[in-house]
């Protein structure tokens, strides 16, 4: 089958269902494609269930209800198909909207999963927009929700900016009126992050005296006489900024990374912003959107991130402002505490364990900004505990670009390492989690230290 002939299934098998039960993932990507989803189920006037869970696993299986509902799994459920044949799922009950590596299995479950087809950088809110637009044409505004979660999912980060099929369904958008993309300068925080402290801090190119160090970024900005504040006092913002403005800082900073003999390959990127969203406001654009709506995930709340994809622009938006403003806060300190405590180096990998002083479903992220600062040639591996289950510990690992494109395939090493343990590991190369038994930690480190030698291995072969 193909992967239009995959979608146009799974929209028919949802369009004659009495009743859809939408399963999905907490993060970014998991909460778009769930909202799509909904979305484009009740429009069409199927009655929906929303679940979200932070991971499809044993423990979480009771929440997949025992009912006559269509059960449609999104952002999960291609590597854990094995689960869903456990829990009594038949072919005919099932729809997996995924991205990730599928499992085989018995049971030929039907998958929207673009990944086989060699689309890797596609999230499952991509694959949901294409069910979406298939039940329905005129479904193309969730085109933006669909960029959000490819953003979210990091599937613009190398190649900055979508490709594929993520790019043709921003261009829906695009044509639709509810998305823009414009190529600029690759920043993070170009919507609510006062200018020096925006360029400070987006660091995918470094340039000496701005990267790091807010007040240098400052000094910068007037030096090419950009007004870092507003007539009224406000700090300006980037998207503050006319196209001549933006030119400056962009030349500006092309000129002092190739003087310094820097690459500025990845200076610009493509942006994706959302001009039915209020300017200076986290929903402006794609890359803080999906910040937010991750913030609602790592803080129980996925469903406050759903009715904001919803277009609820009160209550629901104030409580996820006020989860941002909280994780944005828990991870800088996480970041703080990995850099002060310091890391412990193995022959491939570098880790450490917080303990229980984070959240678990932070650590992750926490980690991948403090890779930035580490040993830029070994992963970084994060442990905690989980003071709801002692008994278990939660492991996130991240990689760079770099350190994948010689090789290096996080989950691959996770899922090897944790099973002689029982556990169980996801991701993908870049960035991948696992949870294993307490008294297995030392074991597992020397798994993963051994698996991460033997893939750099391979990749310098």
């Amino acid at each position: 089958m193909t992967l239009e002939g995959e979608v146009r299934e799974a929209a028919d098998r949802i369009l004659n269902a009495d009743e859809v039960t939408v399963i999905s993932h907490i993060d970014a990507d998991g909460i778009t494609s769930l909202s799509v989803l909904m979305q484009a189920i009740t429009r069409a006037g199927v009655m929906a269930t929303p679940v979200f869970l932070r991971q499809l696993e044993p423990l979480m299986m009771h929440r997949v209800p025992k009912d006559d509902s269509l059960k449609v799994f999104s952002d999960l459920g291609a590597g854990q198909q094995n689960l869903l044949e456990e829990h009594g799922l038949a072919e005919d009950e099932v729809v997996i909207v995924d991205h990730h590596v599928s499992q085989e299995v018995d049971t030929p479950y039907l998958q929207v999963n673009a990944l086989p087809y060699g689309h890797t950088k596609f999230s499952a809110a991509g694959a949901a927009y294409l069910v979406a637009r298939a039940i329905d044409a005129d479904n193309r505004d969730l085109a933006k929700l669909a960029v959000i979660g490819n953003v979210g999912d990091m599937m613009a980060r190398e190649d900055c900016g979508l490709i594929g099929p993520a790019r043709e369904i921003a261009g829906d958008g695009i044509e639709y009126g509810n998305v823009t993309a414009r190529r600029d300068l690759n920043l993070f925080g170009i919507s609510t992050r006062p200018l020096h402290i925006c360029l400070a801090y987006s660091d995918e190119t470094p340039v000496r005296g701005v990267t790091g160090n807010p007040q240098g970024a400052r000094r910068f900005l007037e030096l090419h006489g950009i007004r870092t504040r507003t007539d009224s006092g406000r700090w300006r913002v980037w998207e503050d900024l006319d196209d001549s403005e933006r030119q400056t800082i962009t030349s500006a900073l092309t000129e002092q990374v190739v003087a310094d003999g820097g690459d500025v390959e990845k200076l610009t990127a493509e942006l994706y912003l959302f001009p039915d969203e209020a300017p200076q406001t986290a929903l402006r654009n794609a890359a803080e959107f999906s910040t937010l709506l991750n913030a609602c995930g790592r803080w129980a709340r996925p469903e406050i991130g759903a009715a904001v994809c919803a277009d609820d622009r009160g209550v629901a938006l104030r409580e996820a402002e006020h989860m941002l403003t909280h994780h944005r806060a828990t991870i800088k300190e996480l970041m703080h505490y990995i850099l002060k405590t310091g890391v412990e180096e193995l022959g491939a990998v570098q880790y450490i364990h917080v303990g229980d002083r984070f959240p678990d479903t932070v650590v992750g992220i926490g980690a991948g900004m403090a890779l930035s600062k580490l040993n830029q040639d070994k992963p970084v591996l994060v442990m905690c505990s989980l003071p709801e289950d002692p008994s278990l510990t939660k492991v996130s690992m991240r990689a760079t670009d770099r350190m994948v494109g010689a090789g290096l395939d996080l989950q691959a090493a996770l899922i090897e390492a944790a099973a002689p343990f029982g556990g169980a590991g996801g991701g993908h190369a870049i960035a991948a989690g696992a949870y294993i038994p307490r008294e297995a930690e030392e074991e597992f480190l020397g798994l993963v230290d051994a698996c991460i030698g033997r893939q750099r291995t391979r990749g310098q072969a």
